[in-house]
């Protein structure tokens, strides 16, 4: 059987490429990468041509594996569960909450991911000023990510890696990006996250990349 090919966006900018890439870099499961850059005709509205080319719905990540297209970051990280049980804590109800806080990152914190875009070589001296829907989606981060920790006694969400982890890693970078003052034990788990060696050769990707997309760059020029 071939090895699944995951297909991805720019590592400096596509946060939901980067979660089903750690997953199944934490999973130890093999796989060829192929980047998209993304940008030009069609961004932003699921329409650039490649990407049509191997994802139904114009957007990536997405996973072919034999003659399946999994074309949705949470779903291929379930997938790669599926193969290692590691990547869910192994007790049920644990397993239950990792799961909510996966689905609340995959469907919340829009004013987060709207005012604080993934640019993985990008640091800004100084925090900007955000909206208050934005402050309040970073306080929301902070209590969850506080609470979690507090249980498992981290470093990680769950005391091991997780998709949990997986899902949250682009919002670490963010914070870095744009310089928010964040409280000690939130920055003690994105030092956690950043340590990693999986995230470190996504890093060293995307410090590499050629590629930029000009909507981002502009963000708090």
């Amino acid at each position: 059987m071939a090895a699944p090919i995951l297909y991805i966006g720019n590592k400096n900018y596509s946060s939901w490429s980067m979660r089903p890439w750690l997953a199944l870099k934490w999973g130890g499961i093999a796989f060829d990468e192929r980047v998209i850059p993304l940008g030009g005709e069609g961004y932003g509205k699921s329409r650039i041509r490649e990407v049509r080319e191997i994802s139904p719905s114009g957007r990536v990540p997405a996973l072919h594996v034999d003659n399946v297209v999994i074309h949705e970051s949470l779903a291929i990280c379930e997938w790669a569960a599926e193969l290692a049980a590691s990547l869910w804590p192994s007790d049920r109800m644990r397993r239950a909450e990792a799961r909510a806080l996966a689905c609340e990152m995959h469907a919340g914190f829009a004013a987060l991911r709207r005012d604080l875009s993934m640019n993985i070589r990008r640091r800004l001296e100084r925090a900007p000023t955000l909206p208050e829907d934005t402050q309040e989606d970073l306080e929301q981060l902070y209590a969850t990510w506080g609470h979690t920790l507090a249980q498992s006694g981290g470093p990680f969400l769950f005391g091991a890696r997780s998709i949990a982890d997986a899902m949250f890693a682009p919002v670490a970078t963010r914070l870095r990006t744009y310089a928010v003052d964040v409280p000690p034990g939130v920055k003690a788990y994105c030092e956690a996250i950043f340590a990693d060696e999986a995230f470190r050769e996504w890093e060293r990707g995307a410090e590499a990349e050629p590629w930029t997309i000009e909507q981002t760059e502009a963000l708090y020029r």
